[in-house]
């Protein structure tokens, strides 16, 4: 999901490399489509914003490449806001964008799993989800969530031999950097090794993630942020 571009495309690229069939969604037709043929994937048009639209996606992708056995979730970041500024409008998108567009994938692509017993489910969260981030509410409190909604699901699920794990990306070079006004030379100045990361470095966690080995690892948040957060 969120494929076109980014940490998306990051992790669609590794799964390729892997040897797997790959298939990304994104809103944008055009940079969808070019990022499809750039990739050798799959892509289908999809707004997650829309109510029901995650679980069409997984129904046209299993439509297009046959069983659905990795399942990244990669809904992108809501937009900037202090509480006091944030309308119920702002809130319910948001709800539906971030949260309601993960139920609806996830839900439609685990009964397919659960019935292979082989399965993994990656989220793209955000380290804002543990330690939040300055004007960014609506990502700080719905990422959080997220997080409680991996660990207790991985719980339903592994015996099934089906995994869920949130992975969390720090400052990565990507668009989203760019559209929050963000000053890339200040904060690789706060990141312990020195740079802000790169998304091959998140997706390569991912492809791991994905794999067979990978196996006995659920229910877990786990940081791609050279070394920012500071939390145990």
């Amino acid at each position: 999901m969120g494929g076109s571009r980014g940490l998306g495309k990051a992790i669609a690229q590794a799964l390729v490399a892997e040897g797997a069939r790959v298939a990304i969604c994104a809103r944008n037709a055009e940079r969808l489509a070019a990022t499809a043929v750039q990739l050798g994937v799959e892509g289908i048009v999809s707004d997650l914003s829309t109510p029901g639209a995650a679980a069409g996606l997984i129904r046209e992708t299993e439509n297009r490449i046959g069983q659905l056995d990795v399942l990244v979730v990669n809904t992108g970041g809501p937009p900037p806001g202090l509480f006091a500024d944030l309308s119920d409008a702002a809130w319910r998108a948001a709800f539906e964008d971030l949260w309601m567009s993960s139920v609806g994938a996830i839900r439609t692509a685990l009964p397919g799993m659960r019935a292979r017993r082989w399965g993994r489910v990656i989220l793209i969260t955000s380290v804002a989800a543990r330690e939040p981030v300055a004007n960014l509410m609506l990502s700080n409190s719905l990422r959080a969530g997220l997080h409680g909604l991996v660990n207790a699901l991985s719980r339903e699920v592994a015996g099934d031999q089906v995994t869920v794990n949130a992975l969390m990306p720090g400052y990565t070079l990507t668009e989203r950097l760019q559209e929050l006004q963000l000053d890339a030379t200040r904060l690789a100045a706060e990141i312990p090794a020195g740079r802000l990361g790169r998304p091959q470095d998140l997706a390569a966690v991912a492809a791991f993630l994905a794999s067979d080995p990978a196996g006995y690892v659920t229910g877990q948040a786990i940081a791609c942020d050279g070394g920012l957060l500071q939390s145990i």
